[in-house]
């Protein structure tokens, strides 16, 4: 059996409404589309995830020295990092750290690692193993006490971690305001 409306050349209501449900689910898996497209790239609709990444930070030795230490064998962090440690904060690290304020939005701290060699009964510093990240953006990294962290192998701006937020915020979390260094006059 054939409608009318097939008949005639005109639309039923019956047909009409068949299409605006087809318009519905059509918009519908277009928006879902767009929403597992954000969501698969680690980002949420209408705002930046959790999953955004710590960018390497450009000329970062030039920023104020705050810290160095060398962890040696017996050291239980040995395996990971051991070596020298030199710490630098940007300005607005630095500005926190002198005020004992809180860390703003773009306070940004490095762990430069490097090898430590033993040299005419002097350690000095070998290769780069590890330049270690942290940024401070309370909106971007909520899931991590408002601090992003990243990980870039040895003089490479390659990533060096799997999931550096979740293996790097297990150690900070237990440290005031999730930094280890302290400002030292």
């Amino acid at each position: 059996m054939v409608s009318c409306s097939a008949d005639t050349g005109k639309r039923g209501e019956g047909t009409r409404e068949k299409e605006a449900s087809m318009r519905r689910g059509v918009r519908g898996l277009v928006i879902l589309g767009v929403a597992l497209g954000f969501l698969g790239a680690g980002l949420s609709p209408g705002a930046q995830g959790a999953r955004e990444r710590v960018k390497y930070p450009k000329g970062y030795r030039k920023w104020t020295h705050v810290k160095s230490m060398v962890i040696q064998k017996g050291h239980p962090l040995f395996q990971s990092f051991g070596g020298i440690h030199h710490i630098y904060a940007n300005d607005a690290a630095l500005q926190a750290m002198r005020s004992n304020r809180p860390y703003p939005n773009g306070a940004v701290f490095v762990f430069d690692l490097l090898e430590a060699k033993a040299e005419r009964n002097a350690i000095v510093e070998g290769p780069r193993k590890v330049v270690g990240v942290m940024e401070r953006h309370p909106k971007r990294f909520a899931e991590t006490g408002g601090w992003g962290f990243e990980a870039f192998k040895g003089d490479t701006e390659e990533r060096g971690v799997t999931n550096a937020n979740k293996e790097c915020f297990a150690c900070h979390e237990k440290q005031t305001g999730h930094v280890f260094s302290q400002f030292h006059k």
